[in-house]
């Protein structure tokens, strides 16, 4: 379990490093967002992880509520963001 644990773990470090970048580089508003909500689920699955890693379960609230806000923060941006100027 350990190498299952250690593999995904540099699997999810190298996706947040990738998506670290679309973050600052985006050439949009809607890049960076995307984004920002891809970091959000990369650290519930980064939690999801550890947990089954430790077999502790007192990290799940602290997964639900990294999905509710992922989700309510790109619902919000989506609803009220104000074009980009090319």
């Amino acid at each position: 379990m350990t190498i299952v644990a250690m593999v995904a773990a540099v699997l999810l470090a190298s996706a947040a490093l990738l998506t670290g970048y679309r973050v600052l580089a985006g050439p949009s508003t809607l890049d960076r967002v995307v984004g920002v909500d891809s970091l959000v689920a990369i650290t519930a699955s980064g939690l999801a992880v550890w947990a089954a890693y430790s077999n502790d379960a007192t990290v799940l609230p602290g997964i639900v509520a990294l999905a509710l806000v992922g989700f309510l923060g790109s619902a919000a941006v989506s609803r009220f963001r104000v074009r980009d100027d090319r």
